[in-house]
């Protein structure tokens, strides 16, 4: 497996999973009625984002986004998403998409990495961090619409680079 930048003839594929998660209305607080072309301009980034494919071959198994949190004061810290296709779940596409975000964001003089949405449901994905070193610093309660579990939290998570 490898993690590289986003080519524009990966979009079908990114599409795919991007489409599957958003509508599944499980981990993404995305429109689930989202166009492709809605997708596209919320997935891919711009600079000083960027956007990344975990990949096997041709196959795209998973897929990421950064840049800073927000701009101006705030620029200093950056945030990510990540997005793994069903069948490519559990097998460390999302350890190796968000060390990958964690590692550039840090080369690129970020101080830290926030995540503004992490439904708090979404127990993998909580617990990939927290391995990784982030933490919860809050819970919006009742903020995410789960299609089977009612209204769940939304976690902010949190880390410093360098600090552990």
């Amino acid at each position: 497996m490898q993690v590289r930048e986003f080519r524009d003839g990966d979009w079908p594929q990114v599409w795919a999973i991007v489409r599957e998660v958003v509508r599944a209305r499980e981990t993404f607080p995305y429109d689930p009625g989202m166009t492709e072309a809605q997708g596209r301009a919320t997935w891919i980034e711009t600079p000083p984002g960027l956007t990344v494919v975990a990949v096997d071959g041709d196959r795209v198994l998973g897929t990421a986004k950064t840049g800073p949190n927000r701009a101006g004061p705030g620029g200093h810290v950056s945030t990510a998403s990540f997005m793994v296709a069903a069948p490519e779940r559990g097998r460390g596409v999302g350890t190796a998409l968000l060390r990958h975000a964690v590692d550039r964001a840090a080369a690129d003089g970020y101080a830290a990495m926030q995540f503004n949405a992490v439904v708090e449901t979404n127990e993998s994905a909580v617990a990939l961090y927290r391995r990784h070193g982030f933490e919860v610093v809050g819970t919006v309660p009742r903020a995410f619409e789960h299609p089977t579990r009612g209204r769940v939290g939304l976690h902010v998570m949190y880390r410093e680079f360098g600090a552990r």
